[in-house]
């Protein structure tokens, strides 16, 4: 289909790239850009487009601005230069009414994190400046694509049912996963650099000190099906890979994709002999290939799911710690938002 017959949503009627008007989210502390990488950016935008750059100053405030964005007429692209977890603020402002993707801005991402999972799952270069050159190449050719998203929320009528509903790009998890990233969290606050090596670290000592390693109190309800009880590990996947490890790219489900709804592993045991069996399973894991044996749990393209636990447990989404759940439930959605690709 020729370009100009495609409908590109709130800026399907800007007659030129040099027309569009692009809001730009600058994440200060990104892990892997510096302050003279942004200023180069920002000039390269710039140099193209009509846009603003705001720096973030506090936690959440890269959602404020998405949601500002959201709610006003006047931007036609918001470029996300961060990251997973100031992706994860954007996208949650822009779709704070719901996902509306013909009316709302499209979302472009610059990585500057340490993992940068989103991106590189859409095939955007790892590299900033690079990825700068790709977008811009990509607005230029109107090049874009509506992903699916998850959602999850507190389950109404728990102890949780208050916790509001937030939307994640690639991954949540509910458990194991939730606490190395909880344990990630506080190195970095004392200081420590997140690197894969900080990661590997805290996955050792997690394990070690995991209370629930042989009973696994975690349930999954899927509508229509049984229950699956005794879950010491669940890993909720919108894409593949899951995440990568420096280069290497790791499946926990293959078949998880952000044109279908959401993909989940569950493991019902880590002893030392299944934890060993599974982590070289994730370490040699293929877009084919993903953990599996008798105590793994694989689900394909749901919609809708809860996952219920005996004890508060640790919860994360797109790699940032949202502290203790018992139960969440969550939800696929197609097509949610635009993004230049």
């Amino acid at each position: 289909m020729d370009p100009a017959d495609r409908d590109f949503g709130r800026y399907g009627a800007v007659g030129t790239l040099a027309d569009m008007r692009a809001l730009l989210v600058v994440n200060p502390a990104a892990t892997t850009t510096s302050a003279r990488t942004r200023d180069v950016l920002i000039h390269a935008l710039a140099s193209e487009m009509k846009i603003e750059a705001v720096t973030t100053e506090y936690r959440g405030h890269a959602r404020d601005l998405g949601r500002r964005a959201a709610d006003s007429d006047d931007v036609d692209l918001v470029v996300a230069l961060g990251g997973d977890g100031t992706v994860n603020e954007v996208v949650n402002g822009l779709l704070h009414d719901g996902p509306d993707p013909e009316n709302l801005p499209s979302l472009a991402v610059v990585p500057g994190g340490s993992t940068n999972v989103f991106a590189r799952a859409l095939g955007i270069p790892n590299d900033a400046v690079e990825a700068t050159g790709a977008i811009l190449d990509a607005l230029a050719d109107r090049s874009e694509r509506t992903v699916g998203l998850g959602l999850a929320a507190g389950t109404p009528g728990t102890a949780d049912e208050a916790v509001p509903g937030r939307w994640f790009t690639f991954c949540a998890g509910l458990g194991f996963d939730a606490g190395v990233i909880g344990r990630v969290e506080q190195k970095r606050e004392r200081g420590k650099r997140s690197t894969h090596a900080l990661y590997v670290r805290q996955v050792l000592r997690q394990f070690v000190e995991e209370p629930h390693r042989r009973d696994g109190q975690i349930t999954l309800d899927v509508p229509g099906r049984d229950p699956v009880t005794d879950l010491a590990l669940s890993i909720i996947c919108n894409t593949a890979p899951w995440t990568y490890l420096g280069n290497r790219p790791i499946y926990a489900s293959p078949k998880a994709s952000f044109d279908t709804a959401l993909d989940i592993l569950g493991l019902r045991r880590l002893s030392t002999p299944a934890m060993t069996r599974y982590a070289t399973q994730l370490l040699t894991s293929s877009p084919e290939k993903g953990p599996h044996g008798k105590h793994a749990v694989s689900m394909h393209d749901l919609t809708d799911f809860t996952l219920h636990s005996k004890a508060p447990l640790p919860f994360q989404m797109d790699g940032d710690h949202l502290g203790l759940r018992t139960s969440v439930t969550f939800t696929g959605v197609r097509r949610a938002l635009r993004v230049i690709v």
